[in-house]
């Protein structure tokens, strides 16, 4: 679009008109370039560390973080545990990992098991395995000890 060209017999009234209009038209398309950047940033975790968040939310114990990755027979790249004084916390602590693991990583299990009875929750995130223990059941299966050669790492309550 050629410029206008001001002459004497433009006002200053018209002038600051044409300057204002230009204006709005800047203004309306820095708009249309704010609306079609996205508002929010998502923010992608690690799905491991999604799931101790999620673990700490509900107030899991003593959660561990197995790397498996060096060991031949693995089946999982990581497992995390830890364990709950109760059924009823186990599984909140469960229902919390599923949902920080969504909504942190967009992550969602595989399969669940042992829901009914919350006494050991197994999550399969197929690179990353979840166990929720209650108390007892933890010391009795030892999970730790079986996957001894693996690098573990204690996350502090």
């Amino acid at each position: 679009m050629p410029k206008k060209k001001v002459t004497k017999l433009d006002t200053i009234d018209t002038v600051q008109k044409s300057i204002s209009k230009k204006k709005v038209v800047k203004s309306e398309s820095s708009d249309a370039a704010k609306k079609s950047v996205p508002k929010k940033k998502i923010v992608q975790l690690d799905l491991k560390d999604a799931i101790v968040k999620g673990m700490q939310e509900k107030k899991g114990n003593q959660i561990s973080v197995l790397d498996l990755r060096k060991l031949k027979s693995s089946m999982a790249d990581y497992f995390v545990i830890c364990h709950a004084s109760s059924d009823k916390q186990v599984s909140a602590i469960a229902d919390s990992v599923e949902e920080f693991a969504r909504k942190l990583t967009g992550e969602k299990p595989w399969h669940i098991e042992g829901l009914e009875s919350a006494e050991w929750i197994l999550m399969d995130y197929f690179d990353v395995v979840v166990h929720i223990f209650k108390e007892e059941k933890r010391a009795f299966y030892g999970i730790e000890e079986l996957w001894g050669d693996a690098d573990i790492t204690q996350i502090k309550d």
